[in-house]
């Protein structure tokens, strides 16, 4: 079948489950990889800035993986995901620091730690949903990063709540990644595999359950599905996908604080998800890009007007959170289904022209 006229329809169970729907599928998305990997072959005066808000806008993708995960593929609401990109950022920045490991090695060492931490927070899951379930992902925020991180592992090796990475030490292989772009271009490729890897997995057993799980438990454990063991699995992918989140953003800022996981990095990225789509890995990335780009807008915004009222270059964090509220609440009231809804029913109409859909 070569072309499908009047929308997507299929003969097989096989054709129905492939990665790609129709034969344009995998053209269109090598012609975003190649448009996306130019990016980074800008001339160096215009570079810095766009790269530097591409990387943000990885590092927001990255971390957001785990979370619609948890929330829009397996049911488990996370309210304290910053603590397991903690968790990798300092595993990696001390595995190279303290113990010499190459990044890709320590990057893996600290995606495994944050994985067995999350399984840790993951056990309550067995026996709380819903709200009972939020507080405990809070209290895997407020352990995590304010009294084990603050008070125990950020003082390794004497260096103090913050320290930074010594220019250079960031190495895979010969190649060094101490700019801007080769820092994008290792964004890429992690955002690649990750996307690559959530997508087929959620095309496996494990994934189906995950999906039934959310859908109704009940009826997922009566069908044999080891609740249990499934809900724990969904905690350590989603906190080995934010290890790596972390990991990466050790690349990218060369310096590790508790102050960058902070509960409100976990409330934005839920946000990110709600905004994009809950249960869509298309979701993420649109939520990302809108909260990116409106950031990236109110920036500008501010220092324009920041000449004829000073106030607002002090103010700017109130600005950003008010605008995050009144999008999350817009989304909520006018497009609950989020961006990747909208981008289907677009698609949708042009298969259907001229008939209506």
């Amino acid at each position: 079948m070569r072309l499908l006229p009047s929308g997507t329809f299929h003969e097989s169970y096989r054709s129905d489950h492939a990665l790609w729907q129709w034969r344009t599928g995998f053209t269109r998305v090598a012609l975003a990889a190649a448009a996306v990997a130019l990016v980074g072959l800008l001339p160096s005066y215009s570079s810095g800035y766009v790269l530097g808000v591409a990387n943000v806008l990885g590092y927001t993708i990255l971390s957001a993986l785990g979370v619609q995960l948890l929330i829009g593929y397996c049911g488990q609401v996370t309210l304290g995901h910053a603590a397991f990109i903690a968790v990798g950022a300092y595993g990696t920045g001390i595995g190279i620091l303290q113990y010499g490991l190459p990044y890709p090695v320590a990057l893996a060492v600290g995606a495994l730690l944050a994985g067995g931490w999350s399984v840790l927070f993951g056990l309550p899951s067995a026996r709380t949903k819903g709200f009972y379930l939020i507080m405990t992902t809070m209290a895997a925020q407020f352990v995590t990063v304010d009294f084990v991180i603050a008070q125990y592992v950020s003082q390794i090796g004497g260096r103090g709540v913050a320290f930074s990475l010594p220019p250079g030490t960031i190495r895979m292989g010969t190649l060094v990644v101490d700019t801007e772009r080769e820092t994008y271009y290792l964004m890429l490729i992690l955002v690649a595999l990750c996307t690559a890897g959530v997508i087929n997995l959620f095309r496996t057993r494990i994934g189906r359950a995950w999906i039934a799980i959310r859908d109704n438990d009940v009826a997922a454990e009566a069908l044999g599905v080891n609740i249990f063991r499934y809900k724990l699995l969904a905690f350590f992918v989603a906190g080995v996908l934010g290890g790596i989140a972390g990991g990466f953003w050790v690349s990218a800022n060369y310096g590790l604080t508790p102050e960058d996981y902070t509960l409100a990095w976990s409330l934005w990225l839920v946000g990110v998800i709600l905004i994009g789509g809950v249960g869509s890995v298309h979701g993420v990335f649109f939520g990302a890009a809108f909260l990116t780009v409106i950031l990236e807008v109110l920036k500008a915004l501010v220092f324009t007007l920041a000449d004829a009222y000073p106030m607002l270059n002090d103010r700017f964090l109130f600005v950003k959170e008010m605008a995050f509220g009144v999008a999350i609440i817009g989304f909520l009231l006018y497009q609950p289904r989020g961006l990747a809804y909208r981008w289907q029913q677009i698609k949708t109409y042009f298969k259907l022209w001229p008939f209506g859909y």
